[in-house]
């Protein structure tokens, strides 16, 4: 709201400046035009007319003021109505905030005894639940068969009365109950729960892993058998090779069905004689057997490079021979080193590589190549 008072005065006295500043004009230009009025009649008509003219404006604008003043007039009045109105709403919204602030605490009230009931409603569970679990321990009873029951009319009231007693007294002699016997069921439970999960979890691990293996066992078993067969096959093949073809040899599996875990029976039967193991052969038999078994692991998985120490030490000159060639035969895809003192087996190599003491305590290496001698 604002004072209409004020503005309609200052509009009022704006007006009167306006009105005093035109009469003053007025009256310069009536000075003026006395002192023209000499100077000729002409001039004192227009000065007359001119005048007319500003009287008239003089009386519009009277005119216009009181218009003025009949709108400030109604504006007051809206003004007083609007604040009458605006009182009488205020008054509705300070009512309506007392009811609210009534209802609120009302709520509040309601509120608070909402939880106080379920406050007793939640101890009035745990006692039945304790009472429940107590007549189901320590009188293997069920409590809704006792609220279900009917009554039967066997005793009386004073018979009742004196059972009650004695249970009562029953009760007490057993002591008081133990409040944290639910949350230590609780805690127990929880950790039973717990221990159940993870021993599922750790079954159903043991359960896959137990397949994982099953599977890996079988493919195991499977590449084994095949790879068995090849090197059982090529063994034959290099034992001939290195005896003759009448001897036989074979490998054996001592227990097929966990052939993973089983050991091996080397058996090599050279002609003329019937040895049961191959620690019955002679030295040379033995080494022949051994690698006539090496090369037939070689033939499966081939190596670049492959050493033998000394292997020919219990050969004779015949069983040299059969060793350099089948060396010679197999040198063709690996290049093969061989640590010997047999000259019959050096003089079969390409390349010689010999160790001297020229000096005490000084060795050195002196290499043959006898490729570039051809």
């Amino acid at each position: 709201a604002y004072n209409t008072d004020n503005l309609g005065w200052h509009q009022e006295d704006n007006l009167r400046r306006q009105i005093a500043q035109e009469l003053h004009f007025n009256k310069q230009q009536l000075e003026q035009a006395e002192k023209t009025i000499q100077s000729g009649d002409k001039e004192t008509v227009e000065l007359t007319e001119a005048l007319t003219v500003h009287y008239n404006r003089v009386k519009e604008l009277k005119t216009g003021l009181q218009q003025m003043y009949t709108q400030k007039e109604e504006m007051d009045l809206g003004v007083r109505e609007a604040e009458q109105a605006y009182h009488t709403v205020r008054g509705d919204i300070e009512a309506a905030e007392g009811q609210m602030r009534e209802l609120q605490q009302q709520r509040q009230q309601v509120s608070m005894l909402v939880d106080s009931l379920k406050e007793k409603l939640n101890d009035l569970k745990l006692n039945l639940a304790s009472m429940k679990e107590r007549l189901s321990v320590e009188f293997n009873t069920d409590i809704n068969d006792l609220i279900s029951r009917e009554p039967t009319g066997e005793f009386t009231l004073e018979e009742l009365g004196e059972r009650v007693d004695k249970v009562k007294d029953k009760i007490e002699r057993f002591g008081e109950i133990n409040p944290m016997a639910v949350e230590a069921f609780n805690e127990m439970k929880e950790r039973f729960d717990f221990i159940t999960a993870q021993k599922l979890d750790l079954t159903e691990a043991k359960n896959n892993l137990l397949r994982t293996i099953e599977e890996i066992d079988t493919t195991a078993k499977a590449q084994f058998f095949e790879s068995f067969e090849k090197v059982r096959h090529n063994f034959q093949q290099v034992f001939r090779t290195l005896f003759t073809n009448d001897d036989t040899c074979d490998l054996v599996l001592l227990d097929p069905s966990e052939p993973l875990d089983s050991k091996i029976e080397i058996i090599a039967k050279p002609k003329g004689k019937k040895p049961l193991t191959i620690n019955q052969l002679s030295g040379g038999e033995k080494t022949l057997t051994a690698t006539a078994l090496l090369f037939a692991l070689y033939l499966i998985k081939p190596a670049p490079f492959c050493v033998f120490d000394e292997v020919d030490a219990p050969l004779d000159d015949t069983n040299i021979g059969k060793f350099t060639n089948i060396v010679r035969e197999f040198s063709k895809d690996s290049q093969f080193i061989i640590v010997t003192h047999n000259k019959q087996t050096m003089s079969t190599v390409d390349v010689i590589y010999g160790v001297t003491m020229v000096e005490e305590g000084v060795s050195r290496v002196v290499p043959v190549d006898f490729r570039n001698l051809n």
